[in-house]
């Protein structure tokens, strides 16, 4: 009997090790399946325990500070670029043919644009979520003033006589005009929703300034986005274009000559049920053109073809000579290049009629686009050397510029920008969300309705059992992650579910995410997208 004890004993742990095993694992996958809602992904903790770590030593180990490259400058005689780096709040000085970084200057919170003063020895940064300009020196390379005006400075234009600086702020919607010697704001005008970019004419004559979200409209009415036209002279605001049934115009650019206007648009067909998007009924994406002559049109082109979509159309800028545009898409890692003279032709032998066909055609961007360049993850902003001959890239979800030789339209090198070099999971979510790949023949990217990881302002009618009913607007991603349930009628307890099986069958129209995949893009919702800073808050509650 006394022989038998330990036996009992450690039979009797076995016993209980093995069922808890056995109900543990089958907890687990049920636990698992709720959260994810699916049964066969794998069965890790770390997914949600490890990688949405924030603020703890195990969120310090794993999650790392990029650079993300977005905006660039070059000097007029070509020997400096300068490069914002969003992510770690700071102006890269390069030295692009040598491909090496020159200087790092710290700068503020979600730096957005850098412009150079006339003489070139002032660089101006905006800093989006810190509502100023820094002025930096840069043969100090130190900051020496800073400039405040409205909320989220993002794009820039100086005057040709160096006198002003126009500044477009993206959250209150208006524009800063600066003077240059006392460095005050001499006045604010009124812009379109969310501006972002700005262009002047040649003979500074004019401001072009683009936005990205739709004027308030009619519910079940088509978006209409207005491009801010300012006199510099009089110093107001000379004309309201309006952009019917498009939006996110991120980049606005002007010919050499002043004879055109052009940006990047998308065209949402956010009004019709969501049920054939091989036949582009969710996203088409192109340019808009202004005529700048008496009488001129206002023109929607596309840069998409019949079985492919070229999505997130985000910078463009125009060969010195005026007879090309680069346009960069940021969901599908490319570059094309168009034809202007041929633009133009088409142009003169259109009607009003034809060019309304046009803007819908899936094949008229064969007339034009003359080629596409494949580039890093994620371009962005772009600019050219002063003789044409490269054009500098923006590879922001990379860390690197690419180098295109516009000669041969071929990317000849990259300049490492020295972020980190061991891919997270939060970065790796970041790629998914702003890359194209895993909708039908990548007509848009999770980034298309969620820019900068916020929310479009449109509603969809979206295909299912009520289509035709079915509306839903689209919600911001912002600071979610503690906040479920998720969709429009809290039926989705996890980001799992709302981006997963559902996600595929409702909206991308292919395979689902990977189970890698899939835990990369949730890691980033949950930790890697806070709100802007409430830079208007007073503990004290005072105005």
């Amino acid at each position: 009997m006394i022989r038998l004890k330990p036996i009992l004993i450690f039979g009797s742990i076995g016993i209980v090790l093995a069922a808890g095993l056995i109900f543990g694992q089958r907890a687990a996958r049920a636990h698992v399946n709720y959260m994810t809602a699916v049964d066969d992904h794998p069965i890790t903790c770390w997914s949600c325990h490890l990688y949405t770590q924030q603020d703890n030593i195990l969120a310090k180990m794993q999650h790392k500070t990029y650079v993300s490259p977005y905006n660039l400058a070059i000097s007029e005689d070509g020997s400096r670029l300068y490069v914002v780096g969003q992510e770690s709040n700071q102006l890269f000085v390069l030295d692009p043919e040598a491909g090496s970084i020159v200087t790092k200057i710290e700068v503020g919170n979600k730096p957005h644009t850098v412009a150079l003063s006339k003489n070139g020895r002032t660089a101006y940064v905006s800093n989006q979520w810190a509502d100023n300009i820094y002025l930096i020196d840069l043969e100090e390379s130190r900051i020496t003033d800073t400039l405040v005006g409205g909320s989220g400075p993002a794009g820039m234009v100086i005057t040709p006589d160096g006198k002003q600086l126009y500044c477009v702020n993206s959250y209150s919607n208006n524009i800063s005009i600066f003077d240059l010697e006392t460095h005050k704001e001499r006045r604010r005008l009124k812009a379109g929703n969310n501006p972002v970019s700005a262009a002047i004419t040649p003979d500074g004559s004019e401001i072009y300034v683009s936005s990205r979200r739709s004027i308030p409209v009619d519910h079940m009415t088509s978006p209409i986005t207005e491009m801010t036209v300012a006199g510099t002279k009089q110093e107001r605001i000379t004309a309201r274009k309006r952009w019917k049934d498009a939006y996110i115009m991120e980049n606005v650019e002007i010919t050499p000559s002043g004879d055109m206007v052009l940006s990047t648009l998308i065209r949402p067909k956010n009004l019709i049920p969501a049920v054939q998007i091989e036949r582009g009924w969710m996203m088409t994406h192109g340019i808009g053109i202004i005529e700048r002559k008496e009488n001129g049109r206002i023109i929607q082109l596309l840069l998409d073809e019949p079985n492919a979509y070229y999505s997130d159309p985000f910078d463009i800028v125009i060969s010195p000579d005026g007879k090309r545009a680069y346009v960069s898409h940021s969901a599908v890692n490319m570059i094309t290049v168009v034809d202007l003279d041929e633009i133009r032709a088409l142009l003169e032998e259109s009607t009003d009629e034809q060019l309304q066909i046009y803007a819908n055609h899936l094949g008229i961007s064969s007339r034009y686009v003359i080629g596409r360049i494949p580039t890093g993850a994620n371009p962005k902003g772009m600019v050219l050397s002063p003789d044409g001959k490269q054009l500098y890239v923006a590879e922001r979800l990379d860390d690197q510029i690419g180098v295109i030789n516009t000669g041969s339209l071929r990317k000849e090198r990259t300049i490492d920008l020295e972020g980190p070099k061991r891919r997270t999971v939060a970065r790796h979510g970041r790629q998914v969300l702003h890359n194209a790949g895993h909708t039908f023949q990548n007509q848009y990217a999770c980034y298309t309705c969620h820019p900068d990881v916020h929310e479009d302002g449109l509603v969809y009618n979206m295909a299912g059992k009520d289509m035709g009913r079915n509306l839903a607007n689209v919600q911001t991603l912002r600071d979610i992650g503690d906040i479920p349930p998720y969709k429009w009628n809290g039926k989705n307890q996890t980001i799992y579910k709302q981006d997963g099986m559902r996600f595929s069958t409702i909206l991308t129209r292919t395979e689902a995410f990977s189970h890698k995949e899939l835990d990369a893009l949730v890691t980033f919702i949950e930790i890697g997208n806070p709100n802007p800073p409430n830079l208007r808050f007073n503990p004290n509650g005072e105005l």
